[in-house]
This record gives C-alpha cells, structure tokens and sequence, in this order.
C-alpha cells in the first residue's frame, strides 16, 4: 500500500533561505526525493572522500522540517547516491565543457540542485518532475536566469516536445539525467522513456541514468529507505543490452557498478555474481547515440 508524506516547512527555513512552503503532501514515489537530498546534506560529514559539496541540499532539510536521520541510517544508499552524483557531476562538466550552450534536462529532479555545479554561464539547464514536485520546488528553488522548473510525466508519450527541447534535426545535443526515476516505472514505460530520447535527440546528446538489478523488482520493501514510503521496484535490468534494445539508435557508451565505492572486495564480490546477474546490482549507465 503507497503512503504519503507530510512536509511542514517555512517556519523552519534558515534565515538566509527565502521560500513559499507551507505544508506540502507528497505521495510514495515523489516522496524518495528525501532520500537523496538527506544523503547530499549530511552523507559527506560521514564518508567524505564522497562529499558532493552541495549548497542547497541542508538548507532545503531544514526548511522542509525533515529529520535526514533515518535516511543516514542506511548507509548503502547513502553511499550509493553520493557515489552518482560524483559521476553525474564529472560527466556534466565534460559534457558542458564541450557543449557550453547546450541544454541540460534533469527528469525527475525532485530536489536535486545539478545546476549549481554545471552551469556554464552559458548553457540552460530543466527541472522536470511531477506537478506536485514542481510545487514544492517552486517554492523552494523558483526559476533563474538560466534555469527553470518544468511539469511533465515520463510515464506519458511526448514528454520531449513537452519540455520544448531540440529535435533530431538541431546541431546542438542535450544532456539528461534520469536518477532514481525509471526503476519506479513499468518495464514498457520505461523502455518508452529510453526510445523517446533515442528518437527524439539531436546527434551527440546523453542520457545518464541509474540502473538496478532485476532481482529487486518487487521488493522495494526490504529496502531500509525506499520500503518505508510505499514506493515499488517495477523495473529492473537482466542484461546490459536491455538498455540499447528499445531503439537501434541507442549506443551503451558506460556502465560503471557501485561495487566500486567498496573498494576491491567490492569489484571481487561482483566479479563473482556478475555472471549470472548480467548487470551490477546497482550501475550508473551513460546512453549515447549512434550517429
């Protein structure tokens, strides 16, 4: 059964923080923004040789009178999360370094704040999430200059020309990040995710999204994070192809395990159950196209 959860924020917010929240209420998978952002907050006083350095995420705990506590318990997703966003940022930058006006997308952002580390000064970066996400982050991290905040559901067709993005036709690529999202999603919506990016993106353009074992799918409940906010596993990968079969124009260009994060009994516990997993229990892939 989804449960929801309950937000009280305002009268909390650090003086130097301007936001509008009130009261927010969040169904089960919107409300897994928590876990990432408590992770960026506080993860790093805990293993920083991972700190992500971000700005924003404490200052949005406190105004949303949330304890990171529970969250910081879990000390696997803790690691895992900061791991990503080490990856994410690393393959944001190169990406911007090479394409410093292109368009930069985050689908499913929840409360993510990718931008205060990829902003060129130059490129435009999207916010997207569900319309009680964006809710919540209008009142939190309103639009900038080079950024805005924008509704849309993956789990519907035509999300590309929803959020106004190039099409195949434009020269300059667009770089997404797709993190804790998809494995929410029913296998045929997510692959529909995956073949609208591939039909859809200018040549040049990334996807970078998070991938979880198929062995998780239905099980969300045993996760010491996820379980308790109702959320479900519905899609999980066997095989790294499973990836690049939704559309032929879609090229496997990384796949990184967070094994790594534990050092080398992390490698040599995967090298022995890789083969019959196919894929990392949880991996960090990087879609590009074949152009």
């Amino acid at each position: 059964m989804e449960t929801v959860t309950r937000l009280c924020g305002h009268r909390h917010c650090p003086p130097h923080w301007s936001c509008q929240v009130r009261e927010q209420v969040l169904p089960a998978i919107p409300s897994t923004l928590l876990i990432p952002l408590a992770a960026r907050a506080a993860g790093g006083t805990r293993f920083p040789w991972l700190d992500c350095d971000d700005h924003h995420a404490a200052d949005l705990l406190q105004c949303l009178d949330a304890d990171p506590a529970p969250y910081l318990a879990d000390a696997p997703t803790v690691v895992n999360v900061l791991w990503r966003t080490r990856l994410l940022k690393a393959a944001g930058q190169d990406f911007f370094a090479r394409h410093p006006r292109a368009t930069g997308v985050n689908l499913g952002c929840g409360l993510s704040s990718h931008f205060q580390w990829l902003d060129s000064g130059r490129n435009h970066w999207i916010d997207a999430d569900l319309p009680e996400v964006i809710a919540l982050r209008t009142a939190l991290l309103p639009d900038g200059t080079h950024r805005h905040n924008a509704v849309v559901d993956l789990r519907q067709p035509g999300w590309w020309h929803a959020l106004g993005l190039p099409g195949r036709e434009q020269s300059t690529p667009v770089f997404l990040v797709c993190e804790g999202v998809l494995m929410y999603l029913e296998p045929a919506q997510a692959r529909a995710v995956l073949r609208e990016f591939a039909e859809q993106a200018p040549p040049g353009s990334q996807l970078v999204l998070d991938t979880l074992s198929y062995l998780a799918v239905g099980h969300a409940r045993l996760h010491a994070s996820v379980g308790p906010t109702g959320a479900e596993f519905r899609w999980g990968v066997h095989w790294a192809g499973e990836l690049t079969d939704p559309h032929p124009r879609l090229e496997l260009q990384a796949l990184r395990s967070a094994a790594e994060c534990y050092g080398p009994g992390g490698l040599w516990a995967e090298s022995c159950w890789q083969p019959w997993l196919g894929t990392p229990l949880y991996g960090l892939a990087t879609l590009g196209l074949r152009d």
